[in-house]
């Protein structure tokens, strides 16, 4: 529950349309609703927000300033710890295990895990009259087109070759999921195909392999603990600069992916901002950008001007470039003098990738307040920044510390559009517009998490209940849990923030319900 000390004040003002529930916006009054944009940041941890952490060494200027004039959401998770099932939660309102095909991480060349029948927020803020817009890093499959005719892509870890055609366009990609304008890269910026889509088609047909533009290693190359994710023919240049070999557009280059990104967000905010002023008000249309970011992940390339810049060597740059990016989509909102008709959101996919070995070295944790990292069932691997900004609506300054997902997001814009949750849609999202506007929590009590080992875990009004031992993700763990050799694991973590006592043992009874509980939840869906 909420605090009384940080209830969110009511403000009417733009709230009336929303729930006077007289006018079907999707007909005819998308012009008085805002526009959205959500920057997804990549394998961002929520101690990598100064803002959040005391003790942070890295420093977010942009996004602490969206806390100050916003709403902090203190308790939000990814739905599931990894990328691939974090966004189809995110997109989808359901959790990615729900779908074999989204249960898990995938590369660039998988096909596509959104099924065609399954509306996504984009179909959702285009029924609502929304001009809708996915730019970065989508890593949901695509249906490539094939040089042999295979209904599916192939990749030769040998010769880092694959069977894509990319003179012709993808059969299936986030255009086939409401989206009217793309600009992606396929997958994670370690993963290739290196190349940019336009609307489903390479920008650049010209394809070379990794190794004819760069090379392994450089002269300074120092080898870290993650050189164990390379293989003969990566690009290893330092811990943190690392890429898989593979096919690259002749024209894309790694280190400027990210700022490319940013320049076709702030292009399209642009662009439809200049097609409203040519419009009536009555006529003007609002947009959704989907903004997923190639970053902090791997490889960590910050632009040249935040090179050297943070007290974190290659990361810490990278986050304040990553902030960088938030400060200047911002600003362009400003400069257009469409920030109070905007809701900007800023979170991450998963927790970061941030191990022990980085915490001692470096003296700083990137998952901080929490136990373990990416991968991870424990709260490390899920536990997120959520910041929402929208001036004069949303009360400034404010801390919202009741369970949030990125689930959520789905039901909430259907909410804020007025429109009805259907039947088999969202199965796992709760709106929390009351929470945005009059101070009421959110109806979500509990939560399912998901590793990247397929460990399941729920948390229920303060317990938290993990079905099995360890990490069930990328920490190496023992199997002792807690001091005791229990099978699984639970923690009171209302109060136990880093998972460090375990009552399994002790409570019986609690496990017994939490585990009917998760059970129910996982075959049903939407339900407490």
């Amino acid at each position: 529950m909420m605090n009384s000390s940080v209830r969110i004040k009511w403000y009417a003002l733009g709230l009336f349309f929303i729930l006077s529930g007289k006018t079907n916006h999707a007909q005819s009054t998308s012009s008085n609703l805002p526009n959205v944009i959500i920057i997804l940041a990549d394998d961002m941890g929520y101690g990598d927000v100064s803002g959040l952490n005391p003790r942070a060494k890295t420093y977010t200027p942009n996004i602490d300033l969206l806390i100050r004039r916003g709403l902090t959401f203190s308790t939000a998770h990814a739905s599931a710890s990894v990328c691939t099932p974090s966004r189809y939660g995110l997109l989808t309102g359901r959790y990615g295990f729900r779908s074999d095909k989204a249960a898990k991480g995938i590369s660039g060349f998988h096909g596509p895990v959104i099924e065609n029948s399954r509306s996504t927020l984009a179909n959702v803020f285009s029924k609502a009259g929304y001009q809708t817009a996915c730019i970065g890093k989508w890593h949901l499959g695509l249906e490539w087109s094939t040089l042999d005719g295979n209904s599916m892509a192939s990749y030769d870890n040998n010769t880092g070759t694959s069977n894509i055609d990319f003179t012709k366009p993808v059969k299936n990609g986030p255009n086939h999921h409401g989206f009217d304008y793309s600009f992606i890269h396929p997958a994670s910026l370690d993963m290739p195909p290196y190349v940019f889509l336009r609307n489903g088609m390479a920008t650049d047909h010209k394809i070379w392999l990794t190794n004819q533009v760069y090379p392994s290693s450089q002269e300074d190359t120092e080898v870290s603990w993650d050189k164990k994710h390379t293989q003969e023919g990566d690009v290893y240049w330092n811990k943190g600069v690392w890429w898989r070999k593979g096919e690259i557009a002749a024209s894309f280059k790694v280190e400027n992916c990210l700022s490319e990104i940013k320049e076709e967000g702030i292009n399209f905010i642009k662009k439809q901002n200049f097609i409203n002023q040519t419009k009536s008000e009555d006529s003007q249309q609002p947009f959704f950008l989907y903004l997923p970011l190639t970053g902090p992940h791997t490889p960590w390339l910050p632009e040249d001007k935040y090179k050297g810049k943070s007290a974190l060597g290659d990361y810490g740059d990278f986050v304040l470039n990553i902030d960088g990016i938030v400060g200047e989509i911002y600003q362009t909102l400003v400069d257009l003098d469409i920030d109070e008709e905007t809701i900007i959101i800023f979170t991450s996919d998963n927790g970061a990738y941030w191990p022990e070995e980085e915490i001692i070295a470096q003296s700083h944790d990137s998952n901080w307040g929490s136990r373990g990292q990416k991968g991870d069932i424990w709260d490390g691997g899920h536990r997120i920044p959520l910041v929402m900004h929208w001036p004069n609506h949303i009360a400034e300054g404010q801390t919202y510390d009741g369970l949030i997902s990125l689930t959520d997001f789905y039901a909430t814009f259907k909410e804020l559009t007025n429109q009805a949750m259907e039947v088999n849609e969202g199965e796992d999202s709760f709106s929390f517009l009351s929470v945005l506007f009059n101070g009421l929590p959110s109806n979500r009590s509990s939560m399912i998490h998901h590793s990247s080992k397929a460990m399941f875990a729920i948390r229920d009004r303060g317990w938290k209940l993990i079905d099995g031992q360890g990490s069930g993700g990328f920490t190496e763990s023992s199997s002792e849990v807690g001091g005791t050799s229990a099978p699984g694991q639970l923690y009171w973590i209302e109060s136990d923030n880093i998972e460090s006592n375990n009552y399994y043992l002790e409570k019986p009874t609690r496990v017994a319900e939490l585990k009917t509980k998760l059970t129910q939840q996982i075959e049903s869906g939407r339900s407490n």
